[in-house]
């Protein structure tokens, strides 16, 4: 008797725009209900708490003038709450205030953390309903929230849960950044320094020009909006032919090979950016010694880092830390290494055989050029 066998194949179409807005908040712009019915019905709104502090009341006459029935969740920020514990806890909240599977959608408000986290809920919510995000920190904004990658931490481990569930829609009011605390600027810059030095030439001159100028006005000068559209279109042709990472070879996991351990040991000290653009200057250095990069290379992205007063705390590099990290990504990368490493400034490399010994070197190199220090062993 002969087997039988079925062969089942289908495609699923992902289709979301990415809108930039002059005031997402405005009861007179329907985008924010986006999917559903612009007068009436229901929404569940999720809501970063210094979003909320900001902007709840606007946000609530919002949906009231529209008379739309909202449950609006406030979330804390920072990758402690990006867990297992509050997934769990939206789910609760979704159960106490059902809403309908497809012309209802979930409206995620806030940074690159709980625009991971809600996308995470909203893929999993009934096997999948539509949300919309709007990112209020410039890490969301030119980073976390333009792909469909969703992701909460567990055990210990960064994004070890997670899916690719795209968006409905991703709503970008640059006028949220208004507010953002320095740092937090800081932060995005870095993922902006990455697209730069791996892919785009012009962006790099871009933020030579005007970086340190535009981080200053928070992004709401017109030099920091041509800023931001460059490099959200470089993430985006990075990410629109590779949505699902079919090809492990990704130019934008440039800094993010090295950056998983020290993010991960040290999340009170470090931001994720931040975290990145550690890896980004040891990247540099590994690139270097190999004839990648020239020293006036090098030299231009450190004079660039100074200039935009990223202020790197190379202090908390760590070889150990990171070699285990390299090995993690590895797996990750389905066992090659995959390192994306620049090939001249704006080009790109692929790496596979990167030694513990270059490693360490290029963390010593680092050091030096930063003038900082390795840290002083500590017995307890």
């Amino acid at each position: 008797m002969s087997a039988s066998r079925w062969q089942v194949r289908a495609t699923r179409p992902v289709a979301y725009d990415i809108l930039t807005v002059a005031d997402v908040f405005d009861p007179a712009d329907p985008a924010l209900l986006a999917g559903g019915r612009t007068h009436g019905g229901r929404r569940f709104v999720v809501v970063d708490a210094n979003v909320a502090r900001h902007c709840g009341a606007r946000i609530g006459t919002y949906f009231a003038q529209r008379d739309v029935d909202a449950r609006i969740v406030v979330v804390a920020g920072g990758e402690q709450h990006k867990s297992v514990d509050m997934f769990l806890e939206l789910v609760r909240e979704l159960d106490a205030f059902p809403i309908h599977r497809r012309d209802e959608p979930i409206i995620a408000i806030g940074g690159g953390v709980l625009t991971d986290l809600v996308g995470f809920v909203a893929s999993s919510y009934r096997r999948g309903v539509p949300h919309l995000k709007v990112p209020t920190t410039l890490m969301g904004y030119v980073d976390a929230a333009v792909g469909i990658k969703t992701g909460i931490n567990a055990h210990g481990r960064k994004n070890r849960l997670g899916s690719f569930e795209p968006p409905l829609r991703v709503l970008l009011d640059r006028s949220l950044l208004a507010t953002l605390p320095r740092r937090h600027l800081r932060n995005g810059v870095c993922e902006i320094v990455k697209l730069a030095v791996i892919k785009d030439l012009e962006l790099l001159r871009l933020l030579e020009r005007h970086g340190a100028h535009s981080t200053a006005a928070r992004f709401q000068d017109p030099a920091g909006s041509v800023l931001l559209d460059r490099a959200i279109g470089a993430m985006l042709e990075e990410l629109e032919p590779n949505l699902f990472e079919d090809n492990l070879e990704r130019r934008v996991d440039f800094g993010h090979t090295f950056s998983y351990g020290l993010e991960t040991r040290h999340g009170e000290r470090l931001l994720h950016g931040e975290a990145v653009l550690l890896d980004i200057l040891v990247s540099l250095a590994i690139a270097a010694a190999r004839g990648l990069l020239d020293d006036g290379e090098v030299g231009r992205v450190h004079a660039l880092v100074q200039a935009l007063d990223l202020a790197p705390d190379t202090a908390l590099l760590d070889g150990a830390l990171m070699w285990q990290s390299l090995l993690d990504r590895t797996e990750h990368r389905n066992g090659l290494q995959r390192v994306p490493m620049p090939r001249g400034l704006g080009g790109c490399v692929f790496l596979n055989d990167i030694t513990r010994r270059e490693l360490d070197a290029a963390i010593a190199i680092t050091r030096d050029r930063t003038g900082a220090h390795e840290p002083a062993l500590q017995c307890g």
